[in-house]
């Protein structure tokens, strides 16, 4: 099997790294990928919302299976294109996508078909905001309405504090991603677990689950980011956690859809917050997270291209893959500015010696001829490691961090969190 997996990103790496290794796999391409692909795979210099030029490839490399990554991927309605040429995709349209890249459609979609999930009011200005607020009562999570790179959330303790966010949003600031629309949502309390389901176009089946850190500091503190770490299989949930999500979320998902006329093929990644009634959605996304991708490829085993390719062609093939027993703690590298810019690197180490059960996945970033990574800043690197329990991942993963400082400046150049997979 030919594979192109669409992305740059450390979520493409290490997905690109485990297609590679399926028994059914003949070669891995990646668009437009990044240093770490290019160690590995082939790259195309093609950007993943170019969908004319991507299909017109992809037909001349004779791809058997397209894997979609980032969700601007999706937004852009590169599954559509794929599609209508006629090569199999693994990865939702864009009316599907619409899940993830509008929190408005998807909050409407939730109540429409009784998904459970926060009560939320929906502002379109600063007036009607001020509105809204003039009775609400303790603490408020805003969302901006389009994609913004998981920088368009922001947790607010009270009114007073929402208003303030609101007035920079509205303000020279803008609302992040664009538009002017805003979900105002009620905070709800328990502990948060990423579960992901595959989808081939009838039902989904639960594939994964992670626990990921999205504050950039230390005890969540900080502003939110894309993703600082994250561990698999998570810890102090039901030994039942698919079973009860299937029920009720990812079954009313299926119905809803089929009677909105929507066919969803690719990733469903239910963002929960596991409360005292139950799970309850906080987001939906319509792609593989990062960097919960990271910790969760390591754990694969089996035929991954094979498992992708048959959800993308409609029938399942649940037995081509299954995920080892042991854990996997991912933690980011970010550079020192991140999440507020993304300040450049260059001459970074490419090619890194961790040892066994340790990996390096890279975030967006060029290979130079000369061998020497740089990259484009924000979150550079995401190492991971194996351990038979989340402690010895966790040890083992940190180590390598220390064992990397020398070659990167670790501290001027780049940090990362202390606490990824600690109890």
């Amino acid at each position: 099997m030919r594979i192109l997996v669409i992305g740059n990103g450390a979520r493409e790496d290490a997905l690109a790294w485990r297609l590679a290794q399926s028994p059914s796999c003949d070669v891995v391409f990646v668009a437009p990928g990044n240093a770490g692909t290019a160690l590995r795979h082939e790259n195309w210099s093609i950007a993943p919302t170019e969908g004319r030029a991507l299909v017109a490839r992809a037909k001349d490399e004779k791809i058997d299976l397209v894997v979609i990554g980032p969700e601007t991927a999706i937004a852009a309605g590169v599954a559509d294109r794929m599609r209508e040429a006629g090569i199999t995709t693994f990865g939702p349209n864009r009316s599907a996508g619409r899940l993830e890249s509008s929190k408005i459609f998807a909050k409407r979609f939730m109540e429409r078909h009784g998904i459970p999930t926060a009560k939320a009011r929906i502002v379109h200005s600063l007036a009607n905001a001020e509105r809204v607020l003039e009775d609400w009562t303790g603490a408020c999570v805003v969302k901006a309405d389009g994609l913004a790179a998981g920088k368009g959330v922001v947790v607010t303790p009270d009114a007073a504090t929402t208003l303030a966010v609101l007035r920079e949003w509205y303000g020279a600031g803008g609302v992040p991603g664009g538009g002017c629309d805003v979900v105002l949502e009620e905070k709800l309390e328990g502990r948060e677990v990423s579960v992901f389901a595959l989808g081939d176009g009838k039902r989904f089946v639960p594939f994964a689950a992670a626990c990921d850190y999205k504050r950039a500091g230390d005890g969540d503190t900080g502003p939110n980011t894309g993703g600082m770490g994250a561990y698999s299989p998570p810890f102090g949930f039901p030994d039942d956690l698919h079973e009860i999500v299937s029920e009720r979320i990812l079954e009313p998902v299926t119905r809803g859809l089929a009677a909105e006329n929507e066919r969803y093929i690719g990733v469903l990644y239910c963002g929960l917050m596991w409360t005292t009634d139950g799970p309850q959605v906080i987001e939906f996304n319509a792609r593989f997270g990062d960097p919960e991708t990271q910790v969760l490829m390591p754990r694969v085993r089996g035929d991954l291209a094979r498992a992708l390719d048959g959800a993308a062609r409609g029938a399942f093939e649940l037995d081509a893959m299954s995920f080892a027993d042991e854990a996997c703690v991912g933690v980011v590298l970010a550079t020192a500015d991140y999440p507020r810019t993304s300040t450049p690197l260059q001459a970074l180490p490419a090619e890194l010696d961790l040892g066994e059960g340790r990996f390096a996945f890279w975030g967006p970033s060029t290979l130079r001829a000369n061998g020497a990574v740089d990259s484009k800043g924000g979150r550079v690197l995401t190492i991971s490691a194996l351990g038979r329990t989340r402690s010895e991942a966790r040890d083992s993963a940190y180590r390598a961090i220390v064992s990397l400082d020398e070659g990167f400046g670790i501290g001027p150049k780049l940090r990362c969190r202390t606490d990824i997979g600690a109890e």
